[in-house]
């Protein structure tokens, strides 16, 4: 996984090399842009990825002046700037899942959010997760899927969105607590 790669080649000397050189930046690129990419893709489709992703990048390199180390690792801070770019889009995902909902329509078959559910969930859970996803608020849908998704440590969940660990723990916990009520305790195992 590319989050060790960070740790090997130290995201210190990452940080140093793009500060002197501008275009050493491809390195971070090239080390977290595939972890970045599958996070995204999970929360928005493929479609969306390509462009989110990049537009991490983009914006990970107009700021990466104001990088500090000190307070967290590159690949939490990638993370959250993807989060907040995600959230652009959060409202539409929201009013999709809530429209699902609503209808009881089940999700176009070809659609990214059938994909998604289909790996999490077997047929009847469609309505239940659509339903359960659009319960949660934006932190508690945020902590999940970093989690989730991105497979990132509490830690780094905490040092992405800008929150406490504790927060982290409390966001996962009441999310979990939510899921488990609207689907079914045997059916969510989270």
């Amino acid at each position: 996984m590319t989050a060790d790669i960070g740790e090997q080649v130290g995201d210190t000397e990452l940080v140093a090399g793009f500060r002197r050189d501008p275009e050493a930046f491809t390195r971070v690129y090239d080390h977290y842009f595939r972890d970045v990419y599958r996070y995204v893709a999970g929360r928005l489709g493929e479609d969306a990825a390509d462009d989110l992703a990049a537009e991490t990048f983009l914006t990970a390199f107009r700021l990466r002046a104001r990088f500090d180390p000190g307070r967290g690792g590159l690949r939490p801070w990638l993370f959250g700037i993807a989060t907040n770019l995600v959230a652009r889009h959060r409202r539409k995902e929201a009013r999709h899942y809530q429209a699902l909902a609503r209808t009881g329509a089940e999700p176009d078959a070809e659609s990214h959010e059938t994909r998604v559910l289909a790996s999490v969930a077997a047929g009847r859970l469609h309505a239940d997760l659509v339903r359960a996803l659009a319960s949660l608020n934006r932190g508690e849908r945020d902590v999940l899927l970093l989690v989730a998704l991105a497979q990132l440590s509490h830690e780094e969940v905490a040092e992405a969105l800008g929150v406490s660990y504790g927060t982290v723990g409390s966001r996962l916990s009441r999310a979990r607590t939510k899921l488990r009520k609207l689907i079914g305790k045997e059916s969510f195992n989270g």
